[in-house]
């Protein structure tokens, strides 16, 4: 192809003809030619008369100029035109490595990516290259292989939270012999990417792709001086800007909702903006992550855990202090380690109960009432920690003696223990290092650690388990046991020096953390997580979408803070015992930088215009010039009446017609008109106003079209964009509605209009699209704005999906139905109060109606949806699992439109035998 600025030529040779036009020119001027000029005399006689036909002596210029025109038109348009022509420039010879850097970095823009992927494999397929996909942040040795084939993979391609692998594993999988390489870049630099660079540059020259789009990231968010402090920052430093900070966390129903919002404004030539909020106690535990609003990557959300949580530890003791004696009080060392980070709650236990405080500190408590003990079970039989200290009261009092006080984690032997005092023979002990399996392995034991006095464990079979640190001679220090959701906890000593020096030693504060009493604001160093293995409780994908991390392994405590984020660690919360820990993609320290590339490297943007065909609409055009040529030259001869003017009509009409079609114009899939929906079946979606996912809703049902065309005996037409105000709606078997939080509620005549639809047998799919954030139900705007949308519809009592519905079997034997997403609750019709399962059936009787609602979050559109060219359009999962789970969403879609077009006779199958022994009678 051959380019002259914005327009190319595929057969430029062509071009040459345009040369002939100005012979052309003269030819047409010359034929016919002109009358030779005589005066006659006898012409006097005719002056007066008029003649119907005149015939001009010379062809008009204007007429020869649209001649000249048509012919230039059907020149340039057999010459192939393109505007904005693929540059094929660069396009080499030999393997073609596509390196995408697939971090976070790039999923906000992650659709285009796809697009200019795709445009790139159809390029070098062209060309007849051999092609390899390589993702640097999730690296696999690249295979050449045909174009068509790697454009296969490209649905399963997704971004990963964090940044690609080291440059010399990357490195070390490029296969032997030279290859070109275009690079996708994500506009971030990191540390292995230079180096990667130049083991590129030395396979073959390199070139890259990559967005000018601004990159804002969110560091984890911390707790100080009563407010919280997120920080934001971004690559470029460029004018003053604005970003939106949403505080996400649970209403106290539980459902998923925004509880708070801030903004956080970069100033001119600053890369870093903070937020604060102010949050009580109770919001700010509730708030599970912060995020930047509108912005859809790993690193516009921060995850939340302890360190933002001050907990509420109320501090009881037998005795106070006397005046003058601080260090002799009981509670004096507790507050001291305590108060930094966490809110204390001091009082008698009836008054701080009612608190529902985290922890409850009883310092040589002795005796409690009936009532006392009774509230306090109750509390931490829901989660409680009650942490309890010995001393001379609980020394000389007969508590769990005689048989273990419920409060109690052991029974205690009578009186207590001396060692290495005035009146004993023995020595100070210290203490024995932790085991495995207690909560503080791991902690280094200072060698001053003293404990001269004790209250004693009763030896029982069970000692050992509830044993969690011992003395060096084996005797327990500190016992505990499990009740219910919560846990009680004994340490054999005091709370302050009286019995041991474990209350002045760092150990102390270190032991007390282990046991989530205290939770330190700032991020713990690797040497306090020795010995600990921390489980992954939820997980974040490169879009910033949390899930379930199922049975994932743990994770050494030390990896877990000081290990770069990857496959074997992922962005998540993990927990230990009673502890949770946020590893997040930033860390508090991170800073983005722009990615800068040699000039030696070419670089172009990630979004350039379309290419479009002109070929078609100038010949079109040739064809319409040539039509008026027609139609000038019977009006210049005279003979443009009569018939010929309905003649003329028409081939205007024609000409209008050529005029407004071309091949662009035919390769668009138009809404198919109510004429034809009425004459076949034909899937429909509700415009919502929102450009996007009404793009989506109908590429979607396309894909699902075509499903239902190469699957079954359903043959539907093209889809159809449905304007609830204006079209009529009794053409549809089914509606697909996507919800938008901004979509406008439709007039009372329209929900007259879907309430018939509905009472008349059709089906209308609600779609919150929000299946990954949020269950049924108004905890998202989606979800809000469904409530608001169908409460004036006459919609019957819906449940979910069960097992024996026939959805799960119209077609396909279905337990699931995902979409884009695949956690989201399906709801249906409820069954009626009598529906009861026939003996030896595995199904109920239920009616033979058809569900009037579907309602679910799972986005099935994203999942159908397919290009003009029948690739899919979105990506769905990761890898094998991702393209199963688009199966199952296809496999759901084909059931759904068999439940409409054929009701519950997969009902009556499960009947057969009642149904015989009926026509017997």
């Amino acid at each position: 192809m051959t380019v002259f600025g914005p327009i190319g030529f595929a057969a430029p040779w062509l071009l040459v003809a345009l040369i002939a036009l100005p012979i052309l020119w003269l030819i047409l001027r010359a034929i016919p030619p002109a009358p030779i000029r005589q005066r006659f005399p006898g012409v006097a006689l005719l002056l007066g008369l008029q003649d119907d036909e005149t015939v001009s002596d010379r062809t008009p210029w204007w007429l020869l100029l649209i001649r000249m025109l048509a012919v230039a038109a059907m020149i340039i348009g057999l010459a192939g035109p393109v505007l904005n022509p693929e540059d094929d420039g660069t396009a080499g010879e030999g393997p073609l490595l596509v390196a995408v850097d697939g971090s976070w970095a790039g999923a906000a823009r992650w659709p285009r990516l796809v697009q200019a992927l795709d445009a790139e494999l159809r390029r070098a397929g062209a060309n007849g290259r051999q092609v390899a996909l390589l993702d640097l942040a999730d690296p696999e040795p690249p295979v050449f292989r045909a174009a068509n084939a790697v454009t296969a993979t490209l649905p399963g391609l997704a971004p990963s939270p964090w940044h690609p692998a080291d440059a010399s594993d990357i490195a070390a999988l490029f296969p032997e012999g030279g290859f070109e390489t275009v690079w996708f870049s994500d506009a971030l630099d990191y540390p292995a990417r230079a180096d990667l660079l130049s083991a590129l540059q030395a396979q073959g020259p390199v070139r890259v792709v990559q967005s000018a789009t601004a990159i804002a990231a969110l560091t984890p968010a911390t707790y100080a001086d009563g407010l919280v402090e997120v920080t934001a920052v971004r690559a470029d430093n460029g004018p003053e800007r604005t970003v939106g900070i949403l505080a996400q966390g649970r209403d106290p129903a539980g459902n998923a909702t925004i509880l708070a919002r801030a903004n956080a404004v970069f100033d001119t030539g600053a890369t870093t903006a903070t937020a604060s909020l102010s949050l009580p106690a109770e919001l700010r535990a509730r708030v599970t992550r912060f995020e930047i609003a509108n912005a859809r990557s790993a690193g516009a959300v921060t995850l939340v855990d302890d360190s933002l949580r001050r907990r509420e530890i109320a501090l009881i003791a037998g005795r106070e202090g006397r005046e003058g004696l601080e260090l002799l009080s009981p509670l004096h060392y507790l507050e001291r380690a305590l108060a930094p980070n966490a809110d204390l709650l001091r009082g008698a236990l009836t008054d701080v109960l009612p608190a529902n405080p985290d922890v409850i500190v009883l310092a040589d408590v002795a005796t409690l009432s009936d009532g006392e003990t009774q509230a306090i079970l109750e509390w931490v039989d829901q989660g409680g920690l009650l942490l309890r200290f010995a001393g001379p009261r609980v020394a000389a009092s007969d508590i769990s003696r005689s048989e273990q006080d419920p409060l109690m984690p052991v029974r205690l032997r009578a009186g207590g223990r001396s060692v290495g005092g005035a009146m004993s023979w023995g020595s100070p002990k210290t203490l024995a290092p932790f085991r495995e399996n207690s909560p503080f392995f791991g902690l280094s034991v200072p060698d001053d650690v003293a404990i001269t006095a004790q209250v004693m464990a009763q030896p029982d079979p069970t000692l050992a388990e509830s044993v969690i640190a011992e003395l060096s001679d084996g005797t327990p220090l500190v016992t505990r046991k499990r009740e219910g959701q919560g846990q009680i906890v004994l340490f054999h000593v005091t709370a302050n020096a009286e019995w041991s020096s474990l209350p002045l030693s760092g150990l102390f504060v270190e032991m007390l953390e282990r046991l989530a009493v205290s939770a330190t604001t700032s991020s713990p160093e690797a040497g306090d997580l020795e010995g600990t293995i921390w489980t992954p409780e939820v997980v974040m994908d490169g879009f910033g979408t949390l899930r379930d991390a199922g049975a994932m392994p743990g994770v050494p405590g030390p990896a877990l803070v000081s290990d770069p984020t990857g496959p074997n660690l992922l962005p998540g919360v993990y927990v230990s015992g009673d502890r949770a820990l946020a590893r997040n993609v930033l860390t508090a320290d991170a800073t983005l930088e722009p990615a800068t590339w040699p000039a030696d490297v070419p670089v172009s943007g990630l979004t350039t215009a379309p290419e479009r065909p002109l070929g078609g609409m100038l010949l079109a055009a040739a064809i319409g010039l040539l039509l008026l040529d027609v139609l000038a030259s019977l009006a210049l001869s005279g003979r443009l009446t009569g018939r010929v003017r309905a003649t003329t009509a028409a081939l205007i009409g024609a000409a209008i017609l050529v005029g407004f079609t071309s091949p662009g114009a035919q390769a668009q899939n138009e809404p198919a008109d109510e004429v034809a929906a009425a004459a076949e079946v034909v899937l429909a979606h509700v415009v919502t106003g929102n450009r996007d996912v009404d793009e989506v809703a109908q590429a979607g049902l396309r894909g699902l079209s075509d499903t239902l065309f190469f699957r079954t005996s359903v043959e539907p037409a093209t889809p159809f964009a449905v304007d609830l105000e204006t079209d009529e709606l009794a053409f549809f078997p089914i509606l697909y509605w996507p919800i938008t939080p901004d979509q406008p509620r439709p007039s009372q005549e329209a929900y007259t209009k879907l309430n018939d639809y509905l009472r008349s047998g059709g089906l209308i799919l609600f779609d919150t699209r929000d299946g990954d954030v949020s269950g049924f139900g108004g905890s998202t705007p989606n979800g809000r704005k469904l409530q608001d949308l169908a409460a004036p519809l006459d919609i019957p009592a819906l449940e979910p999906v069960p097992r024996d519905h026939v959805l799960t079997r119209t077609f396909y034997l279905l337990q699931d139905f995902p979409g884009r997403h695949q956690n989201g609750e399906v709801w249906v019709e409820a069954a009626p109060p009598g529906a009861e399962q026939v003996e030896g059936m595995p199904f109920r009787n239920l009616n033979d109606g058809v569900t009037p609602v579907v309602i679910g979050g799972n986005d099935w559109a994203s999942a159908w949806a397919v290009t003009s060219s029948g690739q899919a359009m979105l990506p769905v999962g990761r890898g094998f699992g991702g393209e199963r789970q688009r199966e199952l969403a296809y496999r759901f879609g084909v059931n759904l439109v068999m439940h409409v077009l054929t009701g519950n006779y997969k009902s009556d199958q499960v009947h057969v035998p009642a149904l015989l022994d009926r026509l017997g009678q």
